[in-house]
């Protein structure tokens, strides 16, 4: 067969602790997940939970497996995609992340006025919106991208006192 191996299983169901590390190495060489993303790709591959559980225990406790260096990594990347905070704090509790981690990490993160701003000019241009029509526009734009109504008011200079 030429270009993609066949994938071997490391383990059949119900592996042992051994099979699940191994499985677990196997998954963090690929690519970095936080420890709710690993316990559910290890239960997925029919380890039992207790045995994923102790597995990301045992990885936590070694530093392989860190949520709040994912967390930050996480906010890094999509940030720099241009994404706003409350979208990306969504998508980090979805995957796992306590509160605390996800609060955390927002905190350390860019300016998020300052990248809403960004957004907003690379989509529409520099000229400031001139009617109430561009500037929902621009607002729905910003809500879709994950960024507060303070953050948008910033970014689109829509505020009702002001008009």
């Amino acid at each position: 067969m030429y270009g993609r191996r066949a994938r071997t299983s490391i383990a059949g169901p119900g592996g042992g602790s051994d099979a699940a590390l191994a499985t677990a190495i196997a998954l963090l060489a690929r690519r970095d997940l936080s420890s709710g993303e690993l316990r559910g790709k290890l239960r997925a591959k029919a380890f039992d939970e207790t045995t994923a559980a102790a597995v990301v225990v045992d990885l936590t406790q070694r530093g392989v497996v860190n949520d709040a260096r994912y967390a930050q990594n996480y906010v890094a990347y999509h940030s720099g995609r241009g994404h706003g905070p409350v979208r990306i704090a969504a998508e980090l509790r979805r995957r796992g992340l306590a509160a605390a981690v996800v609060e955390a990490a927002l905190a350390s993160g860019p300016d998020w006025s300052a990248l809403a701003r960004k957004a907003c000019r690379a989509k529409f241009g520099a000229l400031p919106p001139q009617s109430w029509a561009q500037k929902a526009r621009q607002a729905r734009f910003l809500q879709y991208r994950g960024f507060s109504s303070d953050h948008i008011r910033a970014a689109t200079g829509a505020d009702p006192d002001l008009d």
